[in-house]
């Protein structure tokens, strides 16, 4: 007994690589002293070696059994020592899976895939935004950085996690920043200091810049006046917290509606919503495209942040314009095309 448990003690301190090694070692082995005990049973090597298999399984099928004494000593011998090996690789592959589920909930597992958005520091902002994402397309990748030490959306297959300082190039990497087609910076809620708040910000987003430029950048500013420090690390698109929840407030305190309106526009969740639409050889003017689209259903909103083209109706379209909708997706994929 006591040479049992040091066996089994040495076998569970080896490497998956090895124990899986020394199993297929001790079936093949296997296989071959019982063909070579029970020629007449098993008529060939492939027999034998399929009557150890469902032995150690414990299936036992027995269109295959052992005759002689020997044969059936060595049966035996299986029983004991082949079922705890196959005992043993199975409670390794459960212990590797469960080791997995922890190292995911921790944050510990770098991840590997393409074209998916990153969101850097966890908060109901970032629950919200996750939540627009998969509104918009269910199967996009969303890896979330931040430095708590748990999965915040562990039970959500499409979210990974990593934990740790964002703007640590090693923590960047293992999210996959180089091959993200989107990152979104909120501000760190656990910062008192809005200005504190915006320098931790601004040096997630210097690193985001070196590492992968190419990445469509969106921040979360708490002051106005900061932004300027944001353009020179090439941010691409900036959101005034504080500022754009006031003045939502102000607007559906004056005008009864107004909140209303936007809140839908900002949603994809309800109503209409803004898209960006190619623009049509056959439009010449502003006017032009304004009208085929109303025929269509849609109302052309804007030029990039242009949104007085109504205003403009006679004036042609440039060739680097970029047109704004505002229409149900339905709608929006017939334009599409």
């Amino acid at each position: 007994m006591h040479f049992l448990l040091r066996l089994s003690g040495k076998l569970m301190r080896l490497k998956k690589k090895s124990i899986g090694l020394i199993i297929l070692a001790f079936i093949v082995i296997s296989a071959t002293i019982a063909f070579l005990l029970e020629p007449g049973t098993f008529s060939n090597w492939f027999n034998a070696f399929y009557w150890v298999m469902t032995t150690m399984s414990t299936v036992g099928y027995g269109d295959f059994f052992a005759g002689t004494v020997a044969g059936k000593l060595f049966t035996i011998f299986l029983y004991i020592f082949g079922i705890g090996l196959l005992s043993l690789v199975i409670g390794k592959i459960i212990d590797a899976m469960g080791e997995l589920q922890r190292r995911r909930g921790a944050g510990t597992l770098s991840f590997h895939g393409k074209d998916h958005v990153v969101l850097i520091n966890w908060n109901r902002k970032t629950q919200a935004a996750v939540d627009e994402i998969l509104c918009y397309t269910p199967d996009c990748r969303i890896v979330i950085i931040d430095e708590s030490g748990q999965h915040p959306l562990q039970q959500m297959e499409h979210v990974h996690f990593i934990s740790g300082d964002p703007s640590s190039d090693d923590i960047l990497l293992k999210a996959g920043i180089e091959g993200a087609k989107a990152a979104i910076v909120f501000g760190d809620t656990r910062i008192d200091e809005a200005s504190l708040t915006d320098g931790k910000t601004l040096l997630i987003a210097s690193s985001i810049e070196r590492i992968a430029p190419q990445v469509h950048t969106t921040v979360e500013i708490m002051q106005e006046k900061n932004i300027q420090n944001f353009r020179h690390v090439h941010v691409n698109e900036f959101v005034l917290s504080h500022d754009a929840i006031s003045r939502l407030a102000v607007r559906s305190a004056l005008q009864e509606g107004n909140s209303e309106v936007i809140t839908q526009l900002l949603s994809r969740e309800h109503g209409d919503d803004i898209y960006e639409i190619p623009r049509d050889a056959a439009w010449h003017t502003y006017g032009d495209a304004f009208q085929a689209l109303l025929r269509r259903g849609a109302t052309l909103l804007s030029d990039r942040g242009d949104l007085g083209i109504n205003r403009k109706l006679d004036q042609p379209i440039p060739q680097d314009a970029r047109l704004y909708i505002v229409s149900d997706e339905e709608t929006y994929r017939q334009i599409k095309g």
